[in-house]
């Protein structure tokens, strides 16, 4: 048996289920580009596809002249959804501290600099090993709270965020 999927439109407006098959008996057809003809219980609808987020599963359809925001769901998302283990978080990381005892090698952030996800910002040398200490979201420098050259022990502030 197949799981259905979860379709959630404009936030939880309208929610419904939808297996795979059961997708295919839907009374659409393709008009061109991302546009599609739709009938519903005997009513006409034009929609285009306006944006699309196939990672998040998120898309945009403008219906009949008016925006909606659908999101679909599979179980194994609603499972890690439930069990608290979402990838995604909107807290906020003001600061960063070290992740093992070892040198400052390098510092590549500077007050007041504004860092994307991904950009470098210090290295610090353990075991032997120059680990490069990255962004992990797009943030601004408020404090440096370390030099080059010392020694940092595990969970030390190294950098404050603002």
């Amino acid at each position: 048996m197949t799981e259905p999927f979860s379709i959630a439109v404009n936030g939880s407006q309208y929610q419904f289920s939808s297996t795979p098959e059961s997708a295919h008996e839907l009374d659409m057809i393709p008009v061109g580009d991302g546009s599609f003809h739709l009938l519903r219980n005997g009513q006409s609808y034009h929609a285009t596809l306006e944006s699309a987020d196939y990672k998040a599963r998120l898309f945009t359809f403008r219906i009949n002249g008016t925006l909606h925001s659908v999101k679909i769901t599979d179980q194994y998302e609603r499972l890690v959804h439930q069990m608290g283990l979402s990838t995604g978080s909107n807290k906020q990381i003001n600061h960063l501290k070290a992740p093992m005892p070892g040198l400052v090698i390098q510092i590549l952030a500077l007050p007041g600099q504004e860092v994307q996800k991904g950009d470098p910002l210090l290295i610090l040398e353990a075991m032997k090993m120059e680990n490069v200490i990255k962004a992990v979201g797009t943030t601004k420098i408020k404090s440096v709270h370390i030099t080059k050259g010392a020694a940092v022990e595990k969970g030390q502030l190294l950098l404050e965020f603002e």
